[in-house]
């Protein structure tokens, strides 16, 4: 993330976030995982690393987890050393390759200024990228480019990428998994895997690739997600006043 928006990432949103991400980590990476056979894996916006977490239940120890300087080093769930604090609004080139790289609702807080950045940073790593955004209108803290999965498609396909939604279809009735997740979940696959693009949905659907969840639809119509976006839009407007008040 952007070291300009640290407060927003403190000890108590990566608590909020802990318990789903690793109940969705722990179905979703052994399916990936089957696909790819990963050995190494460079996790883009790791939080407190519940995905590096179940990289390693799965006996992938080649991780390295990249986030701000403000995730709390007694809040990881990763060995310290591989964990590296890092400005993702910069170019990112830790000189090697992953079999994978992961990428998932980190997008959406990084302003669209720097989407090319970002994207740079992980086709740098690799020829796999698993890559999950928030769409419009998807709640969260510091949602600042929101943005359908085409526009990633497009973006990706500039470079020379193409997109493989094989995960959705598998999971998109699994309550164990994070229903963003569900709704978001992409391979983009580089020149140096083109032969992945053979591979198919499992159970054979499809689905349109902007498509909105039936979890996205309840998380903004009850009234708990309603308050918790409320708040939200006034602490993005409280940034936003401390920002201009303090050039």
């Amino acid at each position: 993330m952007p070291i300009g928006t640290a407060n927003f990432y403190d000890d108590r949103f990566f608590d909020d976030q802990r318990e789903e991400s690793s109940r969705s980590a722990a179905v979703v990476v052994p399916l990936v995982h089957e696909i790819l056979s990963s050995r190494s894996v460079l996790d883009v916006g790791c939080g407190i690393g519940p995905w590096i977490q179940a990289w390693m239940q799965l006996g992938v120890t080649d991780v390295v987890g990249v986030d701000g300087p403000y995730v709390s080093q007694e809040q990881l769930l990763m060995p310290t050393q591989s964990y590296l604090a890092a400005d993702l609004t910069r170019p990112l080139d830790l000189g090697r390759q992953f079999d994978l790289v992961s990428c998932l609702e980190v997008a959406e807080h990084l302003d669209a200024t720097y989407a090319a950045t970002l994207l740079d940073s992980l086709t740098r790593h690799g020829d796999v990228v698993l890559f999950s955004a928030a769409v419009p209108g998807q709640p969260g803290t510091h949602h600042v480019n929101c943005a359908w999965p085409s526009h990633w498609v497009k973006l990706f396909g500039e470079k020379g990428w193409q997109v493989l939604d094989i995960l959705r279809g598998a999971l998109w009735n699994d309550e164990r998994v994070g229903w963003c997740y569900r709704q978001n979940l992409l391979l983009f696959v580089g020149p140096g895997r083109r032969g992945l693009l053979s591979l198919k949905a499992t159970d054979g659907s499809s689905m349109p690739l902007n498509v909105a969840h039936p979890g996205l639809i309840e998380e903004l119509t009850r009234p708990q997600g309603v308050r918790f976006q409320t708040r939200a839009w006034l602490r993005e407007a409280r940034w936003s006043i401390s920002q201009k008040l303090s050039r």
